[in-house]
């Protein structure tokens, strides 16, 4: 709880926003709008895309936001409330440097591959 608290107070110092708008945005930007899922037919298993829905795509955004914050903490000199709020930002933003972002985007072209 206080890592969030302390993410909240650095988001609006960065941006001067309503950190809980910034946290919608940032999960409305980086859940996944479509996927692609394992499908067996006559002993072959190929993979379709399927369109995700809204709560997987809610959970699959804040389990990537929530990875990204702890993947650029691991052995940095930043706390962890500056990676959550950092993290965030960059979703909220749509910028490539989020964890979350580029995981998105990497879903989103392995299923459009795979229609």
């Amino acid at each position: 709880v206080r890592i969030v608290k302390r993410a909240f107070e650095i988001i609006h110092l960065l941006t001067g926003e309503n950190p809980l708008q910034v946290l919608v945005t940032a999960i409305i930007n980086s859940g996944p709008r479509e996927d692609s899922t394992r499908i067996g037919r006559a002993g072959t298993v190929r993979r379709q895309a399927v369109d995700v829905s809204p709560l997987r795509r809610v959970n699959q955004a804040i389990w990537l936001l929530c990875t990204g914050a702890r993947e650029a903490a691991f052995r940095n000199i930043k706390t962890i409330a500056e990676c959550v709020a950092d993290e965030l930002i960059n979703a909220a933003k749509g910028s490539s440097n989020s964890y979350a972002i580029k995981k998105k985007d990497e879903l989103e072209r392995v299923a459009k591959s795979n229609r």
